[in-house]
């Protein structure tokens, strides 16, 4: 059954706050950043706090970089998808290459010519707002992008917003844009905790309701999640909705994985990518494929989704993995 959105009353009372700011005259733009390990529930927050905006937002710009291979705006070009770019204010073959277009033609811009148009093309789909623009994912972006969004929480007068969502990075550029971004003047910065468990409580309450919620059940499924709140989901979507003392109960893990395997499995259970791994981990992509073929047949799940599963039915809460910087 679908959860709301447990805790974080603060953090949601604070956006509204800035949101409330922008849109009784403030000048923009508002700037917050949530930054949280995987999990944690960054996204969820957006999503609740996108809904409780109170005057509704007239524009609602959302991008984020590439699973795989980010390439030069992917921000941007995400927020272009599927829009009708006629009447925006840049040139065709600028915009061919902002909006990442298959037929880009081989014209080359100069980068801060490039910028400024991207700009410029935000500004125009934002109108006169109030707009917000969310970046999902900040730590994963290309390097224009993190450029383009450090341009746009400086840039005076633009009536959003900006809602960006980081894990916590290495990488020094992601660093600097993270400082240019809380720096700004009434900047909201969030990080995100895991639950605690009372918050663990009220969503057993939601997923079993009438059903009274022994206070040592919750703080055992707590325990067992790290009070992580997709550990959390996913731990529940696995067991049936009237098996409580199953979800309580840890199985026992039959497999024995090596401490590379764990840390290969932590970072599955996180939802990274296998050069994600790679870069968490300092090993390469072929490593890291290897590895992921021995977890698939130690663990007898047949994909990576299953083993991020298993990771949470069997593993005890181990702290996230966070990429290296490039070198």
């Amino acid at each position: 059954m679908p959860v709301t959105l447990v805790g974080r009353a603060r953090e949601r009372a604070e956006l509204a706050a800035a949101w409330a700011a922008l849109t009784s005259g403030s000048a923009g733009p508002q700037v917050a950043v949530l930054t949280g390990e995987p999990g944690t529930g960054k996204s969820a927050l957006v999503a609740a706090v996108l809904g409780a905006l109170d005057p509704a937002p007239v524009t609602v710009l959302a991008g984020q970089a590439r699973i795989h291979s980010p390439a030069p705006y992917d921000w941007l070009a995400a927020v272009l998808s599927g829009r009708d770019t006629r009447g925006l204010p840049a040139p065709a073959p600028a915009l061919a290459w902002l909006a990442q277009h298959d037929a880009a033609p081989v014209e080359r811009f100069a980068p801060g010519a490039l910028l400024r148009v991207a700009a410029r093309v935000v500004r125009s789909l934002a109108g006169d707002g109030p707009a917000v623009l969310v970046v999902e994912d900040l730590h994963a972006l290309d390097p224009a992008s993190l450029n383009l969004i450090g341009e746009l929480a400086a840039a005076p007068g633009l009536p959003a917003l900006l809602l960006v969502t980081s894990r916590p990075s290495a990488d020094p550029l992601v660093a600097r844009t993270l400082a240019r971004l809380t720096g700004t003047p009434g900047a909201v910065r969030q990080h995100l905790g895991p639950l605690r468990p009372a918050d663990v409580a009220e969503v057993l309450a939601q997923v079993y309701p009438g059903r009274e919620i022994p206070p040592d059940a919750a703080e055992a499924v707590w325990t067992r999640t790290g009070g992580n709140a997709y550990r959390l989901t996913e731990l529940i979507a696995t067991w049936p909705a009237d098996d409580l003392p199953r979800l309580v109960e840890p199985e026992s893990a039959p497999a024995e994985l090596t401490a590379r395997e764990v840390e290969v499995l932590v970072c599955l259970r996180d939802g990274m990518a296998n050069k994600q791994i790679a870069r968490a981990l300092g090993i390469s992509v072929r490593t890291v494929t290897v590895h992921v073929s021995n977890l698939l047949r130690k663990t007898g799940t047949a994909s990576r989704t299953e083993a991020a599963l298993w990771a949470v039915r069997h593993s005890p809460a181990a702290p996230s993995l966070t990429p290296r910087s490039q070198p």
